[in-house]
Formats: C-alpha cells, sequence, structure tokens
C-alpha cells in the first residue's frame, strides 16, 4: 500500500531562525523528506532558506515568494507557510535561471534535471506514475514558452503549478527555492514518482453563456487583441457584455473578472483573461493569442461555493484517501473576492481541503497551458 502524507505550520515571526524554529516545532509526524516554503515577498528569503535546511538538512526544499499564503485555515499575508511531505515518494528537482532571456531552454533545462535526478529521460516516463509541480517567476510573462521548453521531449507530461508572486502584481518582483539555491528570473520543475493515488486539479467559478467571440487579430507581442469579430476589440468587447469600455478592466464590478472568455477543448474550459482595456481601442491579454481563434464568454458565479465543492467533491471522487495538497491559487481570485467583499467566505473553504500548503500565485499552469482566474491543485492520496 502507498500514501504520501502532509503536515502544514504557519508562522509570522519575521526574523529567519525564529520563523524556521516556529515552523519546525509544529510540525509532529514522521520527518519529511521533501518540504515546501511558501513566504511572503518581505522575508530576507535566503537566510529563511538556510535556516529551515539547517533544521531539516535531509530534506528536498523547494519555495517560492507569495502573494499571499494558503493552508487549511484559508488565505494569509506576510505569513511563511511550510508543507512537509513524507510517504511512498521519489521527486527529482530541477531549477534554472535565465527565464527572461530563454524561457524555452530554461524550461528544457530544468525538465531534464528533474528527470535525470530520477534517472530516466523524459521521453520514458511512465505517466501513471509522474507528475510534475511547475513553479516559473510570473513577473517574467514567459509561462508558454517555458512550457514549450519542459513538454518538449514528452507532451504527455501532467503539470501543474503557478508563478512565484509578490503582494505588489505588477512592479513587484519574485523569488524561487530549490534546496540551497533562491534565485529570481528563474523557473522550477519538480517531478514526483510514486505508487500512491494522485490527482492533478483545477477549479474556477465561470460558467459558459452559450455566446462566443473570435480574436480576429492580435499584434505583434501576441498578447494584445486589436480586433474582436472584425471591429475595434474593446469597443466590441464592451457591447457583449452591455457596458462600457470604462468598465472593463479586471478589478470593475461589471468588467473582465465578472465576464471572461475561455479556450474550449473537449469539454473543458480554460480560461484566458482579458486585463486591460487600452486607449487605442485593444484589450491587454494574460495569455498568448492567435488570430482566428473563438474563445467562449464566461460569466463569474460564487467563487465559494465552487472551491467548496471541490474539496468536499470533486478532489475525493478523483484521488482516493487524499492526505497531501499544493495549491497554486490565482491572485485575481483573491482581488475578485476581495473587491466583491467575499474574501472572507473564499478563505473559509480551505478548511474542506486535505491537509495543505500553497500560495496566491502570479497566473496558473495546467499541463500545457498557461490559464487564469483558477485554483490548480496537486493531491496526493492513499490506498490503503
Amino acid at each position: 500500500m502507498a500514501g504520501v502524507i502532509l503536515e502544514s505550520a504557519r508562522t509570522s515571526h519575521r526574523d529567519p531562525a525564529q520563523a524556521a524554529e516556529h515552523l519546525i516545532s509544529q510540525l509532529r509526524g514522521a520527518e519529511p523528506t521533501f518540504v515546501t516554503l511558501f513566504a511572503a515577498r518581505s522575508y530576507d528569503h535566503l537566510e529563511l532558506n538556510r535556516a529551515i535546511r539547517a533544521r531539516l538538512p535531509r530534506a528536498r526544499l523547494i519555495g517560492a515568494s507569495t502573494g499571499g499564503e494558503v493552508d487549511r485555515d484559508g488565505i494569509h499575508q506576510q505569513t511563511a507557510v511550510l508543507g512537509a511531505l513524507s510517504g511512498d515518494f521519489e521527486v527529482g528537482v530541477g531549477l534554472t535561471g535565465g527565464l527572461k532571456e530563454d524561457a524555452l531552454r530554461a524550461g528544457e533545462i530544468a525538465m531534464r534535471a528533474a528527470c535525470d535526478q530520477l534517472g530516466t529521460r523524459q521521453a520514458d516516463l511512465d505517466l501513471r506514475r509522474h507528475v510534475g509541480l511547475v513553479i516559473d517567476d510570473g513577473f517574467q510573462q514567459k509561462k508558454e514558452e517555458l512550457l514549450l521548453g519542459i513538454l518538449a521531449k514528452n507532451q504527455g507530461t501532467v503539470l501543474v503549478g503557478g508563478g512565484a508572486n509578490d503582494l505588489h502584481p505588477i512592479e513587484g518582483s519574485a523569488l524561487i527555492h530549490a534546496d540551497d539555491q533562491v534565485i529570481p528570473n528563474s523557473a522550477l520543475v519538480v517531478m514526483f514518482r510514486t505508487e500512491a493515488p494522485w490527482g492533478a486539479l483545477r477549479s474556477h467559478a465561470y460558467q459558459p453563456t452559450g455566446k462566443r467571440l473570435v480574436i480576429t487579430k492580435v499584434d505583434e507581442s501576441g498578447k494584445r487583441a486589436l480586433e474582436i469579430d472584425g471591429r475595434p476589440a474593446a469597443p466590441r468587447y464592451a457591447e457583449l457584455l452591455g457596458v462600457g469600455v470604462d468598465e472593463l478592466s479586471f478589478g470593475m464590478p461589471r468588467g473582465f473578472a465578472q465576464t471572461t472568455v475561455a479556450l474550449k477543448v473537449g469539454r473543458e474550459f480554460f480560461i484566458r483573461s482579458p486585463w486591460l482595456p487600452l486607449e487605442d481601442g485593444s484589450i491587454q491579454f494574460a495569455n498568448y493569442l492567435e488570430d482566428d481563434t473563438e474563445l467562449e464568454l464566461m460569466s463569474l458565479g460564487s467563487m465559494a461555493e465552487a472551491t467548496r465543492a471541490f474539496f468536499e467533491d470533486e478532489l475525493p471522487r478523483k484521488v482516493k484517501n487524499p492526505q497531501a495538497a499544493l495549491l497554486l491559487h490565482c491572485s485575481g481570485r483573491h482581488l475578485i473576492a476581495e473587491t466583491k467583499g467575499e474574501l472572507p467566505a473564499l478563505s473559509q473553504t480551505f478548511a474542506a481541503a486535505p491537509p495543505s500548503a500553497g500560495m496566491n500565485c502570479h497566473f496558473e499552469i495546467y499541463c500545457g497551458f498557461h490559464i487564469n482566474t483558477t485554483l490548480t491543485t496537486l493531491a496526493f492520496g492513499s490506498d490503503d
């Protein structure tokens, strides 16, 4: 019988040594073989890394700066959350810099390193027993190119992930940990090999409206829609929503956050968030776009209800006896909930999760997709 378990600990101590001591003192189970550290950007990450490694010298360590920290007690800010995993699994860890300069190469290098540590080629991965976690410097905006590199040798590799973050989502900066390294402008790949039950899952609160639009013209950057349905993008999107262009911005109550768009693949909807209407009538998107792409208009429901249903129904249905979850929660969801006065209700839903550790991240990854406004989850269980 195989299983993976997770213990979480949280601290608000600012001194790295005190924070590490407080985190480790909360652990009661077996000595972990793998730990995750999700901490506010305001911490001295290098010193916190050193303090934790000094106290858990045999454990592999990965981590990131955050836009908020997540555990079963909810969503927090200006804290550090530790996830201590033990059980029947092996890990390979690859971290590489130079994400901004050559994201495709960074993905190839990080993935190769992770697979090499497991003693296998990526092309030979048993996809029933291997799953990957990806954390990138979200501020570099390089997820699509990074994923091309990560998946170059095996496009079927299952991945979940999200971007290292900061409380300042536009002008902030991010750090990523791997063992004794703590670096910016980087990408991390962790490959797990296990016989235990596992699931790579995602949840969002949007429902299809039955309406569609076509991105008919994109600029050279690939992230700015110039035309929708053959017309200037922002006025056309506003017309579809029945609002003014000045109401479209992501933080506005009737704008992009309330009615977003998604790429439909089979029966699945992958959120592709518009972000900002620009003065020339175009729309800045978070994702790469292509001319003549048809997207579904999606309407936001209750994030609290959808998240609770995910933890109470979907996750245990797909992962037997769930005992561990690594959570990559979009900072955009936090912003929406805060704007609507629904943040306490959303935060409380995490009590229904398995033992968890995670962060508010800078956009999300699910398999080969860069997605938005989504909770992505890597969950492990037990077949006992």
